[in-house]
């Protein structure tokens, strides 16, 4: 089925008449209702061919969307590691590492040196 004729509105085709010096063409191969170009061959019957299955095709191989893996877990926060019994540190004796210099509040010196 040919595309539909597009139309223009009634001012527009006069503003296309009166600047154009000629008519405008008529596509046939656009349009089959003019019927130059007629449409009268039968669709084509191909026997199967190298591609016509998949899988058997050697696209298949060489497709790299076929090779895509969901993303791999690294971290799983859920997860413990020790087990009961086991201690890494022991939790009275760590101290707590501030970056940079701080004040200490009870002698009123800094603690850079």
């Amino acid at each position: 089925m040919a595309a539909p004729r597009r139309e223009a509105t009634k001012i527009i085709q006069l503003i296309r008449k009166v600047l154009q010096p000629h008519k405008e063409p008529n596509n046939p191969l656009r349009f089959a209702d003019y019927g130059i170009a007629e449409r009268t061959q039968p669709p084509p019957d191909l026997p199967d061919g190298p591609a016509h299955k998949l899988s058997d095709n050697y696209y298949f191989t060489r497709d790299a969307r076929r090779d895509v893996l969901p993303p791999t877990e690294i971290f799983n926060g859920a997860q413990r590691r020790l087990t009961s019994g086991e201690s890494a540190l022991e939790s009275g004796n760590v101290k707590t590492v501030r970056p940079g210099h701080t004040f200490n509040w009870e002698t009123g010196k800094s603690d850079m040196l």
